[in-house]
């Protein structure tokens, strides 16, 4: 699993080698703002990130920092004022809207802190949602080499109502992984999960990039997760600020801690 073999089609039609493309995230002079004139906000100020494959990044800030604006503008969820993303080694600013939901559905996974499965399916038909709404073939076998990854190989008849929190966000990792996609951004994954759970997740999310060369990007407000990534990406004022590799969750704490203590720093910014 997670091998890239041959050859797939770009979003033009054209066949790509992925095994041979650059980073997995390229952002460069990505600027959002949100109004016009002196009343405009300026969610992200100029970012400029390059983020190799098989690596976990995390970003945090304070509160209205830019976070969320930025995990939009890098999946392809929102469109950047000024500049250019890549993703994969495909550039998608200019990109259709056709073009890119199906760029998401096909290359790129998503974990949200509220899970997002449908209640009426069975976890397997969960897993299995983005190969079929990608318009793949469905691979039974695969989406039980995922749930057994991820510990719920017993689980697959099962619906979203009879599992805890824990395998919820476990089921959710296993739809993210379905497509071996470029890039798994990761919206607060653990938000909605007591600690010990919470570990277990982000375990999964570790051990997806270190055994199955997947890239993942997570925002996250709570240094603990944070700490479970190789580089932790700190911005204030829509700007990357600070970065810090293999950090323990005291020294991430110490830092946000300074963060949050700018003047200005909960200003000029949309989360």
């Amino acid at each position: 699993m997670w091998q890239r073999g041959g050859t797939e089609q770009q979003a033009d039609g054209r066949p790509e080698d992925r095994g041979a493309l650059g980073p997995a995230v390229e952002l460069r002079g990505v600027r959002r703002r949100y109004g016009r004139g002196a009343g405009a906000v300026h969610a992200l100020a100029g970012i400029d990130l390059v983020l190799p494959r098989g690596s976990f990044t995390a970003v945090m800030g304070p509160s209205g920092s830019g976070k969320s604006t930025f995990l939009q503008c890098a999946a392809g969820l929102d469109r950047p004022s000024e500049g250019s993303v890549r993703l994969g080694g495909t550039e998608i600013t200019g990109m259709g809207e056709n073009s890119l939901t199906e760029l998401r559905r096909s290359r790129l996974g998503f974990v949200f802190q509220s899970f997002n499965l449908l209640p009426s399916l069975t976890v397997e038909q969960n897993v299995l949602l983005p190969m079929r709404l990608a318009g793949q073939r469905q691979d039974r076998r695969r989406a039980a080499a995922v749930l057994a990854r991820v510990g719920l190989a017993d689980k697959a008849k099962r619906r979203p109502g009879e599992l805890s929190g824990g395998q919820q966000q476990r089921v959710a990792i296993a739809r993210a992984l379905i497509t071996e996609p470029d890039v798994i951004f990761a919206d607060e994954p653990t938000g909605a999960l007591d600690t010990v759970t919470a570990a277990e997740v982000l375990g999964l999310l570790r051990h997806a990039v270190d055994t199955l060369g997947a890239t993942v990007v997570m925002v996250t407000h709570d240094p603990a997760a944070a700490a479970w990534a190789d580089r932790v990406l700190f911005l204030a004022d829509g700007a990357f600020a600070d970065s810090l590799e293999r950090g323990t969750a005291e020294r991430i704490s110490a830092r946000m801690a300074t963060l949050v203590s700018r003047p200005g720093a909960m200003a000029g910014a949309a989360a």
